[in-house]
């Protein structure tokens, strides 16, 4: 088994050979250069605007090209959830927007011909227990009831249809989602980005950001440059030299594995529709198909990757992985990687404007398409100077209670530890 990113071997990533000098002055700068910065970038060069994004490793390096590529609908809590916080009027415009987002992610894809694989493959959300299908069934009428937005329930006897498992009690399926190949996807972006017009800097770590008379000072590893603007896309490596930002970010590790190619007739017992999978439980499994290996994700350890949590994490998922899919035991699982998503402490995206800097934060799993979406219009927002219009923007972005953080997650052992006793209570 390879400590390897799988997604990483199907195309050419952005390397750091022939990097770009760092500009002495642009209108706008772009930190991070995953799916929010690129797609931000792509939209302000097409009109015309001076823009840089800076990159502290290798473009796309982060979770833009390490995560499951599954493009979904909704938002990380549930739509009843998010009403009873925000409202009904509120509530209506998040999910317009996730339904955008799948949009965004098509016309992109359409409009700069990147070979990424999307299609509309629908994701399946699906029941651990039998009283998580009541609530499924539940689910499915509110949201055709609130929302105008059909879902499909699949009762128990029926689920062979869609999962070659019998680890579950129904499920639930919305069409309107996607998957891709994300490697390929934030390469392509990257690219339509350039021929844009936006300069992309790689190996350029922001090490200070300083505002002085309406204008911003930015100091990196590669030299410095002012910005009338900045937008901030930096996700789960959001660091301190945006200290606002990160103490309302929590960075939580996801883990995937990839197995060895399967025969065609096991593909499709496992997927018989190669639908995007993810499971009802608090420490969630996701997985689906790609070139008949099962890519199989979920949050085996809660701290971001490093080479121990990778090890550690290979052997859980495999056993995930197992359980639900008993016909793998003796498949050979190949890749095993991690990456690091950005957790709000409402588990909600959040975007706005702190102290002149534009973000667009807390995707919580939803980045493929959401990041794809927020960034362009973000980048819209800041043109028009409305981004206070903007629906994410319309919600609370909290710091954590009794502002016990400082962007060190001393706290997620026992995160981890209390979604697993959630799990086990229900």
């Amino acid at each position: 088994m390879k400590q390897q990113i799988y997604w990483h071997t199907t195309v050419q990533m952005p390397d750091n050979t022939n990097l770009l000098p760092i500009p002495e002055k642009v209108d706008m700068a772009i930190i991070g250069g995953g799916f929010t910065g690129l797609s931000a970038a792509r939209t302000l060069a097409k009109r015309g605007v001076n823009v840089v994004v800076l990159e502290a490793n290798t473009i796309g390096w982060g979770a833009s090209s390490r995560n499951g590529g599954m493009t979904l609908t909704g938002l990380k809590l549930g739509m009843g959830t998010v009403m009873k916080r925000y409202g009904r009027e509120i509530s209506k415009q998040l999910f317009q927007y996730s339904l955008y987002s799948v949009d965004t992610v098509e016309q992109l894809v359409k409009e700069e011909n990147i070979d990424c694989g999307f299609k509309r493959y629908g994701h399946l959300l699906t029941a651990n227990k039998p009283k998580h299908f009541d609530a499924l069934q539940e689910e499915v009428e509110f949201m055709e009831k609130e929302f105008n937005h059909k879902l499909k329930l699949i009762h128990p006897k029926d689920l062979k249809s869609e999962i070659g498992s019998e680890m579950y009690h129904g499920g639930l399926i919305d069409e309107v989602s996607g998957g891709l190949n994300p490697a390929q996807y934030v390469t392509g972006l990257a690219k339509a980005a350039e021929k844009a017009g936006a300069k992309l800097c790689a190996n350029a770590r922001v090490n200070k950001l300083e505002r002085r008379e309406k204008r911003f000072y930015i100091q990196t590893n590669r030299g410095n440059l002012i910005a009338e603007k900045v937008l901030v896309g930096t996700s789960g490596y959001t660091s301190n030299v945006t200290k606002n930002l990160q103490r309302k970010i929590i960075p939580i590790g996801s883990f995937i594995i990839a197995t060895e190619k399967l025969s065609d007739e096991l593909a499709h017992e496992l997927s018989p529709n190669n639908r995007m999978i993810f499971d009802y439980k608090h420490y969630l499994n996701y997985f689906r198909l790609w070139d008949k290996r099962m890519i199989f994700g979920g949050r085996a350890a809660f701290f971001p990757e490093n080479k121990n949590t990778i090890s550690r994490s290979a052997e859980i998922l495999r056993n995930e992985m197992i359980a639900v899919y008993p016909q793998l035991k003796n498949i050979k699982v190949e890749y095993v990687w991690g990456g690091t998503l950005d957790f709000a402490f409402d588990m909600m995206t959040h975007v706005g404007e702190d102290d002149g800097i534009f973000y667009s934060l807390g995707y919580a799993g939803h980045g493929v398409a959401m990041a794809s979406h927020l960034g362009k219009t973000v980048a819209e927002a800041m043109l028009t100077g409305n981004i206070s219009e903007h629906p994410f923007a319309k919600i609370k972005f909290p710091n954590a209670p009794l502002n016990l953080y400082n962007g060190f997650p001393w706290f997620l052992p026992f995160a981890g530890a209390w979604h697993k006793i959630l799990d086990w209570i229900e």
